[in-house]
């Protein structure tokens, strides 16, 4: 029984595919790839909302569980429990059940577009949604945003898998579902499209574009109507911007660039410390746990997104943020409100840091989002309290740091912008919004040329930019130009034994390696043509003698950008490629150019 059991299982196997092959040829054959994708894109959209949908019902569930019975008036000791408990769990869950590391879910989806073809592994469909929703429910003080980028983005990726639709499409349905994601989760198709086209780096094309909209107003539609036509915050604006205001805007926006810049330095200092310093699971988990407890517990705001003090500073309620603390009094004085709104400012990089770094899974979009409305309030309070007169409106400011210190952190100003808007309603602050986002991200980029996403791959090669010949050099593979046909040579061999093997070869190149395989030069066929037709010389001269040294050489590993700087500044057509000193084999800029080629037809058409 158990034989025939086993033998059935391929056999099903077999036929479901003989089954699919069918129609994937029927849909090749029936149905063009451009109005494919365009279905698809829809399918995605659908999906993806519904995924966004219910992380969020998931954190609201164990958020509210935990949260509906606190004291307003006093410390509750609770939080010294509840984000530990939600790390633990979420560190588990990866371990026994995912066995694959999910963290940092938009470096993932960068590193899978520009490294693996965007393809992502079918359990990213579902095991940030878990993980996430437990770590942010029980009190981790990170986003839901990362995590559902991810989930969308391996939706779209797998489905593409399914009809076997090459790697340029699945790129684009990489962003479909990463649009997806965002627009449901802030019902925000614009700003979704706008974080696939800023942050993915994905090109807007005449292919891209349609897909990506339909996908982000697809999501969006699904969360309006499952959630109702309510803004993610609640924003009514009373107060008008003045044009004397712009003044202030300016600085506001240099403000919110040196936040971003401090939150974004934060955030790697303490990834480092979690990542290098830090060697064991349970240590990380430790410490970590710790802290976000610590911090939570003196600062309850920073439990979870923080979206009710969102709307408590936006609402004009800013003494209601002092709420749930050990630091709660009846007559909170405003300077206290102030100062603990500053901590804040400060400390929620370490509180994110530390949930990420202990294990918990979520991301820095929603703690931009949160850094950037005290940001602006914090701001706008302490100009007021300096010019008495100035009476700055600050829920307009808090508003208008969201979008700041977001396009800061994120270094995508137009999704900052248009998602800051989408998220509240706030378009009558448009001027403003440009104008803070704007000077915010000129402020951080002198600093920090890359985003606290992008960061990590660029600093090994591996992003794909907008950079038309940059987004190629990272496409290409080191080891599809690596040509490993050329014959080597010993120092100890003579003209003669170096004559025989040039008799043998095809290449005018030779890399000289000893018996251990380091490579000690190269011999030039043009350098040696001179003497390789004296008879008299065979035995008397010696490859050591006329062997010269590379002009560079080429580390396995290394990006096709570096490269190719090493190309341009030895001049050299032909470059050694080494792995620890060991010969590996050459690199010529002609079959770079051949691959460059081959790369940018298949990505450029539309």
């Amino acid at each position: 029984m158990i034989n025939e059991q086993n033998e059935n299982i391929p056999r099903r196997h077999l036929i479901y595919s003989e089954w699919w092959q069918k129609v994937v040829f029927w849909r090749e054959s029936h149905i063009k790839e451009k109005t494919f994708v365009i279905i698809l894109a829809l399918v995605v959209g659908i999906l993806g909302g519904f995924a966004a949908l219910l992380l969020k019902t998931l954190i609201h569930l164990i958020s509210t569980l935990i949260t509906s019975h606190l004291a307003l008036t006093g410390g509750n000791y609770i939080f010294l429990i509840c984000p530990v408990i939600g790390i633990i769990l979420s560190v588990l869950y990866v371990k026994y059940f995912v066995k694959d590391n999910i963290s940092h879910g938009v470096t993932r989806v960068l590193y899978a577009i520009s490294q693996n073809k965007s393809r992502l592994k079918p359990h990213n469909m579902y095991s940030s949604i878990i993980a996430s929703s437990v770590t942010i429910g029980f009190g981790g003080s990170v986003g839901a945003e990362g995590p559902i980028v991810a989930t969308g983005a391996a939706i779209g990726s797998n489905i593409g898998q399914l009809f076997r639709l090459s790697p340029r499409v699945l790129m684009i349905l990489v962003g479909c579902g990463a649009a997806a994601g965002i627009a449901g989760i802030f019902k925000a198709p614009i700003a979704g499209m706008l974080f696939t086209l800023e942050v993915l780096m994905i090109d807007l094309t005449t292919v891209s574009v349609m897909p990506l909209l339909i996908s982000s107003i697809t999501a969006a539609t699904i969360a309006y109507i499952f959630t109702g036509y309510d803004l993610e915050f609640l924003f009514i604006q009373s107060e008008n911007f003045l044009t004397s205001s712009i003044p202030y805007a300016i600085l506001l926006g240099l403000f919110c660039g040196v936040v971003s810049l401090y939150f974004t330095r934060v955030m790697l200092r303490m990834e480092s410390f979690f990542g290098k310093t830090l060697k064991t699971q349970w240590k990380k988990t430790l410490i970590g746990g710790v802290m976000i407890a610590g911090l939570v517990f003196l600062f309850p705001p920073l439990y979870g997104e923080g979206y009710i003090s969102i709307n408590q500073l936006l609402d004009g309620q800013p003494s209601s943020i002092v709420d749930s603390s050990i630091f709660y009094s009846d007559g909170t004085h405003t300077w206290f409100i102030i100062l603990f709104i500053g901590c804040i400012i400060l400390l929620k990089a370490f509180a994110t840091s530390a949930t990420t770094g202990a294990g918990g899974i979520g991301g820095t979009f929603a703690p931009s989002l949160y850094v950037g409305c005290m940001t602006g309030f914090f701001f706008a309070f302490l100009l007021n309290f300096v010019w008495v007169d100035l009476d700055l409106s600050l829920k307009n400011f808090a508003l208008m740091g969201m979008a700041g210190v977001m396009s800061g952190v994120m270094h995508a100003p137009l999704m900052a912008i248009f998602l800051t808007a989408e998220m509240t309603g706030g378009y009558d602050l448009f001027l403003p919004l440009l104008i803070v986002s704007t000077i915010s991200y000129g402020t951080i980029k002198i600093f920090e040329p890359y985003s606290i996403y992008t960061m990590r791959l660029a600093r090994r090669g591996e992003l794909l930019t907008h950079h038309k010949d940059k987004a190629v050099l990272t496409l290409l593979k080191m080891d599809s130009v690596i040509e490993r046909d050329f014959m080597s040579v010993r120092p100890e061999m003579n003209l003669k034994e170096m004559v025989d093997v040039i008799s043998k070869s095809n290449r005018n190149l030779f890399p000289v390696v000893n018996e251990n395989g380091i490579l000690l030069g190269i011999v030039l066929l043009d350098d040696i043509r001179n003497i390789m037709f004296r008879p008299d010389l065979y035995k008397k001269m010696y490859v050591e003698k006329f062997m010269s040294a590379p002009p560079g050489k080429i580390e396995v590993g290394q990006s096709m950008e570096s490269v190719m700087k090493t190309f341009d500044s030895t001049g050299a057509w032909n470059l050694p490629v080494v792995e620890e000193g060991r010969y590996v084999g050459f690199v010529s800029k002609s079959k770079i150019f051949n691959s460059y080629r081959r790369v940018l037809r298949h990505y450029s058409e539309d």
